[in-house]
């Protein structure tokens, strides 16, 4: 079982530090690759940039809760219940629909 995991691709797990302008200010994150590669997907999906996903889900973050104590914990979170859903998409009554997802680009690689 654990072959699954373990034999994943290292580029997938390696952090990446990115800088975004929110509100003027530059900030950075630091994520794993592949946190990176769910978040690009996801901003395809809206018509955005990874930034300005990234920037919309802190101006939302800030908006409901107020200050953000730990941003890239809060863009994982996000990451993975983002996969969840599209798990859900793809139930066997949806591919029956011809409803299923396409995978992720990284995901299908490794």
């Amino acid at each position: 079982m654990c072959n699954v995991y373990v034999k994943a691709d290292p580029m997938l797990y390696e952090s990446r530090t990115r800088s975004l302008r929110v509100h003027g200010v530059i900030t950075t994150v630091r994520l794993e690759n592949l946190f990176w590669d769910v978040l690009h997907d996801i901003a395809e999906r809206e018509n955005l940039t990874t930034s300005q996903f990234v920037v919309k889900l802190y101006d939302e973050l800030t908006t409901l809760r107020g200050e953000v104590t730990n941003f890239a914990s809060f863009l994982r979170v996000c990451c993975l219940r983002y996969l969840a859903s599209r798990e859900q998409e793809r139930s066997p009554a949806a591919e029956a629909k011809g409803q299923a997802v396409a995978p992720l680009r990284q995901i299908k690689s490794a």
